[in-house]
């Protein structure tokens, strides 16, 4: 009885944890496709609304979730204090902080905050184009992880569940 409750408990935990992994690879692709919105929301209010990056900070940060929604306000706060710092560097100090949080691999922050380097054009077009840039980027990384990640997640909760087996049968 005991044996039959162990072996119980060790599947649920191997099946469980690769049930974890599924959902770290959706949740990768779910960040991207939000950072992804950040970035059309951004350029949306340089192309039509004609405003700055600051200003535009400002004002989309009421339609995003709560941890970028403070990222962007400060961002926006931050400059309109004018501490010498360049908007790139304010926006890069910010946003990291929000990013943090999130499961992203390196590349992903770097290709998200890759226009914020490149924000001294006095041209709000190259502006625009610089932020697209790094959302196609982010695009073509969530575009590849969506073909891969159907084949990954049965693969994690297969392994998880078969590896589970192999324990109860090598304890046994």
């Amino acid at each position: 009885m005991v044996r039959m409750l162990g072996g119980c408990m060790v599947f649920a935990g191997c099946l469980g944890l690769g049930l974890w992994y599924r959902y770290q690879f959706g949740a990768r692709i779910k960040a991207l496709h939000n950072l992804e919105r950040m970035l059309e929301l951004l350029a949306s209010e340089v192309r039509y609304g004609r405003a700055t990056l600051p200003e535009c900070c400002s004002h989309i940060a009421g339609g995003l979730d709560s941890g970028f929604e403070e990222a962007f306000l400060e961002v926006g706060r931050r400059m309109e204090e004018n501490m010498g710092l360049s908007f790139g560097e304010v926006f890069q100090e910010e946003m990291e902080k929000a990013l943090g949080r999130l499961p992203l691999q390196e590349a992903d922050r770097e290709n998200f905050l890759r226009f914020a380097a490149r924000t001294g054009y006095a041209d709000s077009q190259m502006q625009l184009r610089e932020i697209e840039q790094s959302g196609e980027l982010l695009r073509d990384t969530r575009e590849r992880l969506e073909r891969e990640n159907a084949e990954k997640c049965r693969m994690a909760v297969g392994l998880g569940a078969m590896g589970g087996l192999l324990l109860i049968l090598v304890l046994w």
